[in-house]
């Protein structure tokens, strides 16, 4: 046999021995804790779905799930951390649509690819913002106050918890949409709502958060962002039912692993996720706080966070919103 011939044919017997050690090795996943890095705070929407996922999802795996916070620059820090991570199935992030198809189009300096870093997996849940005034506010309805930002242009305030938030880009949206012109008070550091309750701001889109307040008296509904009335505020109209054709605000929380994830292991952790967010009690919770679940399989969820991206990028460059990031 030629020399060269001999080499061809030992490296593929080797190569053909190879393959059974590695499909051994993959389908014995999961062999150990898998870390799951929040990129948000303790107690954000992100950080509380994900412990509710990861405490199920332990339980399916036959494994411990250990939910990790590394919060910081609109869940940046975070989604750097795991993007840098081995693609073993060991570490998975719990990510928003703040971190993953908000970010692209605020910031130039971004130390991950929301796109290209990151194997999707699937969205744990979706919720709309509400729409929330104080009790005592002159407005009833989304129409009287678009009808007050037409007389003022610029005299009327609404809050966010931060610039490139859901709650910044609804407000963003709805001048937009409406041909309004307001000023966008952001705060950073701390929850604007004791001031919307105090009359400082006059309004603001929060999300789950602001229910109890709601159902507490505290501050008035006038609409919610999701395309369908929240099962927790059944008396309040979406935004479209208010009067404002077209307008629809959801923000999701997900969960992403590094690029290169084997595509078995990817099937094997889907399924299992999908199955943790079709539990009775899973459902229960996550309604519970106005979060609608999903489970969406990880070629749509691609396709939806590309569309998510594109669409938010109008939304900014349209408003000229900048960061000095």
């Amino acid at each position: 046999m030629h020399r060269k011939e001999f080499l061809r044919t030992t490296l593929a017997a080797m190569a053909t021995l190879a393959l059974p050690r590695a499909r051994a090795a993959t389908n014995g996943w999961p062999n150990r804790p898998i870390n799951y890095v929040v990129a948000f705070p303790p107690g954000s929407n992100t950080d509380v779905l994900g412990r509710i996922v990861a405490q199920h999802l332990g339980d399916a795996l036959r494994t411990s799930v250990v939910v990790d916070n590394r919060p910081g620059a609109t869940g940046m820090i975070g989604s750097a951390y795991v993007a840098k991570a081995p693609a073993d199935g060991y570490t998975l992030l719990g990510a928003s649509i703040a971190s993953h198809a908000i970010n692209p189009s605020l910031f130039r300096n971004m130390q991950y690819d929301p796109v290209r870093s990151f194997q999707p997996v699937t969205i744990i849940g979706m919720n709309g913002n509400t729409l929330v005034v104080r009790q005592e506010s002159p407005y009833r309805s989304v129409a009287d106050l678009i009808a007050d930002a037409r007389k003022r242009p610029g005299a009327i305030a609404f809050a966010s918890s931060g610039i490139g938030t859901t709650q910044h880009l609804s407000g963003v949206l709805l001048e937009q949409m409406a041909g309004v012109k307001m000023v966008h008070v952001p705060y950073s550091s701390r929850s604007a709502l004791p001031d919307v309750i105090g009359g400082q701001v006059d309004f603001m889109f929060e999300g789950p958060t602001v229910v109890p307040h709601v159902k507490g008296g505290k501050l008035r509904a006038l609409a919610v962002t999701s395309p369908r009335r929240l099962e927790s505020l059944p008396d309040v109209p979406t935004m479209m039912e208010a009067g404002v054709a077209g307008y629809q605000v959801q923000a999701w929380q997900a969960i992403f692993a590094p690029a290169g994830m084997p595509a078995d292991i990817l099937d094997k952790l889907y399924r299992a996720i999908a199955d943790v967010l079709k539990q009775p009690k899973v459902l229960a919770q996550l309604r519970d706080m106005g979060v609608e679940p999903s489970g969406m399989p990880p070629r749509e969820f691609a396709q939806f966070q590309q569309a998510e991206i594109r669409r938010w990028a109008e939304v900014v460059s349209k408003a000229g919103i900048k960061t000095e990031g």
